[in-house]
C-alpha cells in the first residue's frame, strides 16, 4: 500500500513537472506575440517609455487602432495600380505563397510515391542523395542562385520569387516516410480493380495521407510568407516586393523608428500565418506525430 502512494506520488510530481515546463516554455514562446500586439494598441509614447498597460483601469491612454490604417497608409501608394503598397505587398504574398505552396505539393507527393512504392534501380542511393541536400548552408548556395535569376532574365519578376522553391527536399522526407507506412496490401487491391499508379495515388495515398500533405502544406507556407532575404535579393521595385520586405520601411528614417506603426504591421503580416495554422492545427499535429523514420 505504501509502495502504491509512493509511485502514484511520483507520477503526480513528474506530470506537475512537465507540465510546469511546458506551460513555461508556452509563455516564453509567446510573450514576443503578446508585446507584439500590445504595442500596436499602444501610442508612439507609451511605446518608447516601455508602458506595458497604459489603458484603463492602469491609465488614461485610449486604444489605439488608428495604429492599423496609418501603418498602411506610412508606406506609400503603388504608381503602377494607384493603391496603397500595403495592398499590392499582400497580393504579391498570396500568390508567391500560393504557387510555392501548389508547387512544392506537386513536386513533394510525386517524388514521394515514386521513393515508397516503384521500384527505381538505385532509388535508396537516390533518396540519400537529396537528403544530403539538406546539409548544404542555404547562405552558401545565395549568391549562385541570385546570378542564376540574372543569368535566366528572370531579376524582378514573379519567376524568380517562386520557381527556386518549387521543390521541398523536407516535403519529399515527410511524405516519403508517411507513404511507407501504407500497407503494400492496398496497392495490390488497386492493381486487382484495374487501378494504375496515378488512380491509385489520387483515389488511395493522397486522402490517406492528409494530415502529412496538410503539413507540407502548412510550413511550406509560412516559409514562403516570412521569407524576407530572398524577395529583397532579387526583387528592385517596391511593387515587385512581398509583405516581409515592407516593414524595413518603418525602421529608422527622419523622425526615428516609428514602433507603434512597426508592431501594427507586423500584425496584420503575421494574422494570416496564425489563422491559417488554426485551421490546420489537428492536421499538423496527426501529421508530425504518425510520420516515422522507417527505412
Amino acid at each position: 500500500m505504501i509502495r502504491r502512494v509512493i509511485r502514484r506520488r511520483r507520477v503526480s510530481f513528474n506530470r506537475v513537472l512537465i507540465y510546469a515546463v511546458l506551460i513555461l516554455g508556452a509563455i516564453v514562446s509567446a510573450a514576443p506575440f503578446v508585446y507584439m500586439i500590445l504595442g500596436s494598441l499602444k501610442s508612439y509614447g507609451s511605446v518608447i517609455t516601455n508602458k506595458f498597460w497604459p489603458w484603463w483601469p492602469f491609465g488614461d491612454e485610449p486604444v489605439q487602432w488608428q495604429n492599423y490604417p496609418e501603418a498602411i497608409e506610412t508606406i506609400g501608394t503603388d504608381v503602377q495600380w494607384g493603391i496603397p503598397l500595403f495592398y499590392r505587398y499582400l497580393f504579391n504574398s498570396v500568390l508567391v505563397a500560393g504557387v510555392t505552396v501548389a508547387g512544392t505539393l506537386a513536386t513533394s507527393i510525386m517524388a514521394a510515391y515514386t521513393l515508397a512504392f516503384i521500384d527505381v534501380p538505385g532509388k535508396n542511393i537516390l533518396f540519400i542523395g537529396i537528403l544530403a541536400t539538406l546539409m548544404i548552408p542555404a547562405d552558401l548556395t545565395l549568391v549562385p542562385k541570385v546570378v542564376m535569376m540574372f543569368r535566366f532574365k528572370w531579376y524582378n519578376t514573379y519567376l524568380a520569387l517562386t520557381v527556386p522553391f518549387l521543390v521541398s527536399v523536407f516535403g519529399i522526407f515527410l511524405l516519403r516516410q508517411f507513404f511507407m507506412q501504407i500497407p503494400k496490401d492496398l496497392y495490390d487491391a488497386a492493381q486487382i480493380d484495374g487501378a494504375g499508379h496515378l488512380l491509385y495515388l489520387s483515389q488511395v495515398v493522397v486522402p490517406i495521407s492528409r494530415p502529412a500533405v496538410i503539413t507540407v502544406a502548412l510550413l511550406n507556407f509560412i516559409w514562403s510568407w516570412d521569407s524576407f532575404r530572398w524577395p529583397l535579393l532579387v526583387t528592385r521595385d517596391s511593387g515587385m516586393r512581398v509583405l516581409a520586405v515592407g516593414l524595413q520601411q518603418f525602421l529608422a528614417g527622419e523622425g526615428g523608428t516609428k514602433t507603434h506603426l512597426l508592431m501594427a504591421f507586423a500584425t496584420m503580416v503575421v494574422l494570416p500565418v496564425l489563422v491559417f495554422y488554426f485551421f490546420t492545427q489537428k492536421h499538423f499535429t496527426e501529421g508530425i506525430s504518425r510520420t516515422g523514420i522507417k527505412g
